[in-house]
């Protein structure tokens, strides 16, 4: 069995993954090869959701097995989503394995529309996920979500909050706590503290990821966040005009400075596509987003175009994932979204598993 196991890592050596940036073999997803029923049982372990995938890439691999050493194989792929080892001493967040913060440098770049859209399209790959919208002063996950207006979570011993299912997702926002035409007038230090308790007093339920929608910008807020959150890594969203790549960068320097990984840049508005005529133009500017993902050493994870078909789908509260998870901009999302899995899994994997949280309490 051993010669047939080293067998069957020479192909896998030569299939590329295209979310682990390196072949299934290097990544060490093998994880087992057996006999069964006259054929050879090839057990796969990926570590980012596959679950949409794996019957198509079974196939595609037990053909290239056949042509590669004439076995007859069947190969099983399995999920396994390993959490995030929390660093600078803070504690990893009950429920919760990621937590993936996304953030602008700057307002009106499309970072909401994104967020919900990537968390839907990781759900829809077959992960658990979460949205905790941090935006206080603007919170509008649940207009995004379809969450009516005035629905409020159910709260455990008037303590933790039990997070408001939506669209398959948990989520949470301060919109579900205060009336929608209350402006929020607090200052920096208020909104931190608020921030914090909506994420550890909320009830997460077994996440995969968690996403946080940031708030715009790079204060005060935003620092403090970053600090005392166990973020597993960032994903920064940009246009391609000059003044939006300038305040993304400022928002790449800002994870720098707190020690958080910069998985990638999302090129947002990158092109608009005339619905009348079909012309496409780049009204903001072409190529910022590699620009600076080359700058910083990261990753241009997906372009998306500036459409009238995103904003109206988000606005009515089914995103465009969920209102056509079939179409082109649904499968860049979902693309997008893997990739960012992809990269996590690869960290998690060179920097082990998390340490367990242990907790003592007087009976």
């Amino acid at each position: 069995m051993q010669q047939t196991r080293t067998r069957i890592e020479a192909v896998l050596s030569q299939y590329q993954d295209p979310y682990l940036g390196t072949d299934l073999a290097s990544a060490g997803a093998l994880s087992d090869v057996r006999e069964e029923g006259g054929r050879v049982v090839v057990s796969l372990t990926l570590g980012y959701p596959c679950t949409d995938i794996r019957a198509s890439m079974s196939t595609e691999l037990e053909l290239r097995i056949k042509a590669e050493t004439g076995l007859d194989a069947k190969v099983e792929i399995l999920q396994d989503i390993q959490p995030h080892q929390a660093r600078r001493n803070l504690r990893n967040l009950d429920g919760v394995r990621n937590i993936i913060a996304v953030a602008s440098g700057k307002g009106g770049v499309g970072k909401s529309t994104t967020t919900v859209n990537l968390a839907l399209a990781m759900a829809q790959a077959g992960a658990r996920v979460g949205i905790l919208d941090a935006d206080i002063y603007g919170p509008s996950l649940g207009l995004m979500v379809g969450v009516a207006p005035g629905v409020h979570p159910d709260s455990d011993d008037e303590k933790y909050f039990k997070p408001i299912q939506a669209l398959g997702m948990q989520t949470m926002s301060m919109a579900y706590l205060i009336d929608e035409n209350t402006p929020m007038v607090w200052r920096g230090p208020m909104v931190s503290g608020a921030l914090q308790q909506l994420l550890t007093q909320t009830l997460w339920d077994d996440l995969d990821y968690l996403f946080i929608d940031m708030p715009p910008g790079t204060g005060d807020i935003q620092l403090t966040l970053s600090q005392k959150v166990p973020v597993t890594g960032s994903v920064v969203v940009t246009t391609p005009q000059d003044i939006a790549l300038l305040d993304a960068k400022k928002g790449i320097e800002m994870f720098r400075k707190v020690d958080i990984p910069v998985l990638g840049v999302v090129e947002n508005m990158s092109t608009h596509l005339c619905s009348n005529c079909g012309h496409e133009e780049h009204i903001f500017g072409a190529g910022g987003g590699a620009r600076i993902a080359s700058q910083y050493d990261t990753e241009l994870l997906g372009a998306l175009p500036l459409s009238l078909q995103i904003r109206e789908q988000t606005d009515s509260g089914k995103p465009t994932v969920a209102a056509d998870p079939q179409g082109q901009a649904a499968q860049t999302y979902l693309s997008i979204a893997r990739r960012v899995a992809g990269k996590i899994a690869q960290r998690n994997a060179t920097q082990g598993g998390a340490f367990p949280n242990i907790s003592v309490q007087n009976d």
